[in-house]
């Protein structure tokens, strides 16, 4: 008699996470965490694991491997899922504690310095970098933009499942527009093509393609900054288009920093920074830039103030005043 084998941990693992509807990052991230706290173990299964066993693995992380903060919480909560979602057995108190983040405060740049790193970008990557500075927008936000959510009628970008799976709205730039229009123009033929090569089918969030089985073909989930190329969908495992890969958007702006002369250690999320920076100097108030960048709290955006106050603005020097009391002795 033939028995089915019972899932693996990893797939049941997996199978938690997308009942859940987390993200592709976070199921990968977690999955190498689980497979890391195991071998670490010499292979033994984390249900025969106890919580000083969770504590044994954050302390090597954190002693031998010298890992961020932020990356022995993201162990952590891997492995709180697990053992609350999978096993259920959650975890009771022990001894290690969550790192502390360190607060830093973040890159911003200029406008003229964002005006020379447009210059050595392609359009596409251009219109895509331009958008994430004039909206605010996450790169991952960007680069999962649908059709259906770029409003010309009313200069408004809805942006779906956001961080902490919070839909938003933000502002269309009008400056944009033209070359937006373009690219969901494009967008469309290429969904013309594959449709017309039997394929043209869109991953959708949840278990929408499910309810609305003809949904994933139309234009309106079509994604505004396609892939060159057709892929396998790493969920579903059919042949679909993805958006645009963000490494590579990654890579190239880095290399359009480095040639536009810029010596700040910028990144993508720098002109998210750059945004709000920018807002707050130009006399915006705190609370509606917080509902533009979609922070839980405004504690959150009050970074930003801490980033203007930086240097002491307004504030003379006493080397200053030492230069210009020998200025005016010399002339005297």
């Amino acid at each position: 008699m033939d028995y089915e084998r019972p899932p693996r941990l990893l797939e049941q693992l997996r199978f938690a996470i997308r009942i859940r509807h987390y993200s592709l990052f976070t199921e990968k991230a977690y999955v190498y965490w689980v497979r890391f706290y195991v071998r670490y173990h010499k292979m033994q299964h984390p249900n025969n694991l106890s919580e000083s066993h969770v504590e044994q693995f954050l302390g090597f992380l954190a002693e031998k491997r010298k890992v961020s903060s932020s990356t022995q919480n993201q162990a952590l909560n891997a492995l709180v899922f697990l053992y609350k979602h999978v096993l259920n057995k959650p975890l009771g108190e022990f001894s290690a504690p969550r790192a502390k983040r360190p607060r830093k405060l973040p890159v911003v740049l200029s406008q003229s310095e964002i005006e020379n790193i447009f210059k050595y970008l392609a359009n596409r990557e251009r219109l895509v970098v331009r958008l994430l500075y004039g909206t605010g927008m996450r790169l991952m936000e960007a680069l999962r933009l649908r059709i259906q959510d770029v409003d010309f009628d009313r200069n408004l970008i809805l942006i779906r499942d956001g961080k902490g799976k919070k839909d938003r709205v933000t502002l269309l730039p009008k400056t944009l527009t033209p070359d937006l229009h373009k690219a969901v123009h494009n967008a469309l033929a290429v969904h013309k093509l594959d449709v017309s090569q039997g394929f043209g089918e869109a991953s959708l969030p949840y278990a929408l393609a499910k309810k609305y089985p003809k949904a994933p073909w139309l234009p309106g989930w079509q994604y505004v900054f396609p892939a060159s190329k057709r892929g396998v969908d790493p969920v579903s495992g059919k042949i679909k288009r993805h958006h645009i890969h963000h490494t590579a958007l990654q890579k190239n702006f880095r290399r359009a920093v480095l040639a536009a002369g810029i010596r700040k250690p910028a990144h993508l999320h720098t002109l998210r920074h750059s945004f709000a920076t920018h807002l707050l100097e130009s006399g915006y108030d705190i609370r509606t830039i917080q509902e533009l960048l979609g922070h839980a709290d405004v504690r959150t955006t009050e970074i930003y103030t801490h980033v203007l106050n930086r240097g002491g603005r307004g504030v003379i020097s006493p080397v200053d005043r030492l230069e210009s009391l020998c200025g005016a002795n010399t002339h005297g």
